[in-house]
Parts: C-alpha cells; sequence; structure tokens
C-alpha cells in the first residue's frame, strides 16, 4: 500500500514467543483458572509491580518480591476473575483463598520461553528490510533499562535465558532501524504516548504505520491513534504474517531461501 512507510513490531509474542504460554503453563501448575494471573498482572494497573518494572522503575530484585506480592493476592485477585468471567459470560470456577505465587519463578519461565524467535515473522523482517521500501521499527514493553543499570548476576542472567547481554540481546536489536523500549522511554503500551514518541523518533503519522501485536488493548490504542494493526494470537504468527504480505505487497510468507534458513540458524 503507497502510504504505509514503516511497519512497527511487538516484541514477545510477535517477534519472539509469547510468554503467555509460560504463565498458562504456572496457572495449570498452582491449578489456576484459565488467565487468572493475566488478570491480577492487567488490573492492578499502571501501579502494578509489572508495570513499573516494563517503565524501569523497579530494578530486577525488588521487581521479584512485588511481583510475587501482587499476584498472590488472593483479595484482589479473585475480584478481578469474577469480573473477567462476567464480561466474558462464563462460570467462574471455584477461587482460591490462598496463593503462593514465585514471582522470580514465574518471570524467569516467561524470559525462557521468550528467548525464541518466531520463524514466520522473522523471515517476514528479513523480506521486508530487504525490499528497501518500509521502515522497521520495534515498540516493545520491555525491560532493558532495568536489566543494565543495575548489574545482574552472571547465575541470575542464565536464569532468564538473558546470558551477558540482557532482555534485548544485539542479535534482536539489529533486526530493526529503531527499538522503542518502554523501560529506556519511561513509557509503555497501551500508553499513547508511547506510541506517539515511537512516531515522532521516526518522523512518520500514524496512518503511514501498520503495527502488530499480540494484545488486543495495544492493539485498539495503536487503531485510534490512526495505525493500520494486524492481530497476532498465539498460534497465529503465520497467518499474521499473510496479512501483513497483503498490505505492503511483498512476499513475506512463502518458502524460505537458503540464506534465509542460514540467517535464522545463526540466531
Amino acid at each position: 500500500m503507497s502510504h504505509i512507510r514503516a511497519v512497527i513490531f511487538d516484541i514477545g509474542g510477535v517477534v519472539m514467543r509469547s510468554p503467555f504460554i509460560a504463565i498458562a503453563a504456572y496457572e495449570k501448575q498452582l491449578g489456576l483458572p484459565e488467565n487468572y494471573l493475566n488478570c491480577s498482572i492487567v488490573e492492578r494497573g499502571p501501579n502494578g509491580a509489572w508495570q513499573k518494572f516494563e517503565r524501569g522503575e523497579l530494578s530486577l530484585l525488588p521487581f521479584y518480591d512485588a511481583f510475587t506480592r501482587d499476584l498472590s493476592d488472593t483479595t484482589n485477585g479473585n475480584k478481578w476473575y469474577t469480573a473477567y468471567c462476567e464480561r466474558k459470560d462464563i462460570v467462574c470456577p471455584e477461587l482460591p483463598m490462598t496463593l503462593n505465587v514465585d514471582g522470580r519463578e514465574l518471570f524467569g519461565s516467561m524470559m525462557r520461553e521468550a528467548g525464541v524467535f518466531d520463524p514466520h515473522v522473522l523471515r517476514a523482517i528479513r523480506r521486508i528490510r530487504a525490499s528497501g521500501k518500509y521502515k522497521i521499527i520495534a515498540l516493545t514493553n520491555n525491560f532493558a533499562r532495568t536489566s543494565t543499570e543495575n548489574p545482574i548476576p552472571q547465575p541470575e542472567l542464565e536464569f532468564l535465558g538473558w546470558n551477558r547481554e540482557g532482555a534485548t540481546p544485539a542479535r534482536l536489536r539489529g533486526l530493526f532501524d529503531d527499538f522503542c523500549d518502554s523501560s529506556e522511554l519511561g513509557s509503555r503500551k497501551p500508553e499513547k504516548r508511547f506510541y506517539q514518541i515511537a512516531l515522532e523518533r521516526n518522523s512518520l503519522r500514524a496512518e503511514e504505520v501498520v503495527f502488530l501485536d499480540d494484545i488486543g488493548i495495544n492493539l485498539k490504542a495503536a487503531k485510534e491513534l490512526g495505525m493500520e494493526t494486524i492481530h497476532v494470537p498465539i498460534g497465529g504468527t503465520l497467518a499474521a504474517t499473510k496479512k501483513l504480505e497483503a498490505k505492503l505487497g511483498i512476499d513475506l510468507t512463502s518458502h524460505p531461501m537458503e540464506e534465509e534458513i542460514t540467517i535464522a540458524a545463526k540466531l
């Protein structure tokens, strides 16, 4: 489409595997209903441990403690999950009276899960770059500043799957013309200021952008600003890249060429 000048990608759940896979597994391990912990994370609002960490307001170890407290709070967790069931018009199951969430263990499993590139999106990014027609931007709720300003011991980096490069290794940043990280910019999705910063930094108007994300509320904020959006559900990256292919008029999904296989293997 001639008016599109840039593609903006979310990272976790789009470029990389979704951390929600690890959350679902942890909920199952604790015998919690599906999306119980997700509700607790989201409904905390801007003052939740997760939200503060993504804005770079908490370093890693204090985050672990705060995340543990937030998700072990059944008084609010049960209230929020009951409201979620009402919104979804589903029967609310029996909810826990007490809960002992290990914030470090959960976050670690999320980060290790999210450390794997999605092959369909990776191939699409490489082909968009090869076309030379579009700017490629990352817009991610992330932890880069919190993983560099306060040095993390090597064993902890290994536990998180971050090795020596922290939350955003060079091989990831190198895919993009600009990498907009919430912890570095002090704002996060779905705050519209975060999207506007990305647009201003790249001299773009919202209507010149296609934005891909796995979370509905993030897509809603982008659409309200005037961006074109593509939802990327878990397991739906190939279908999403086909939609992007149709918007850009570039082959993003056919069989990978030999050099693309080599690049993916190195990553």
